[in-house]
């Protein structure tokens, strides 16, 4: 699986029917936000490896009634450890010298 976010702008008054219907029809849709600014929703897709993130912005999420604009961004997992790592520099507490 992948994920894709893409920032949704809809016409005036539609945001919300938009979000339902990406909910109710979009199998890939994972999360779904209301946003303030220049865009009026997030949305999280979680995508097949196989399945192209331009075919399915294109082809499935544009066609949407009441998308006026999209914004797609690729997320990449960070894979976190819990393990400690030293630090790459001194801290400046641990640096002594000065103390004022």
């Amino acid at each position: 699986m992948k994920s894709l976010f893409v920032q949704i702008k809809c016409d005036l008054t539609k945001a919300f029917d938009v979000a339902a219907y990406i909910v109710d029809n979009i199998p890939e849709s994972a999360e779904i936000y209301s946003t303030s600014g220049t865009f009026d929703l997030l949305a999280k897709f979680e995508l097949d490896d196989e399945q192209s993130f331009g075919e399915f912005v294109t082809k499935t999420l544009q066609k949407v009634p009441g998308i006026r604009d999209t914004y797609s961004l690729i997320a990449f997992k960070f894979q976190w450890s819990p393990k400690r790592r030293a630090d790459p520099e001194p801290r400046p507490e641990k640096l002594g010298g000065n103390k004022s």
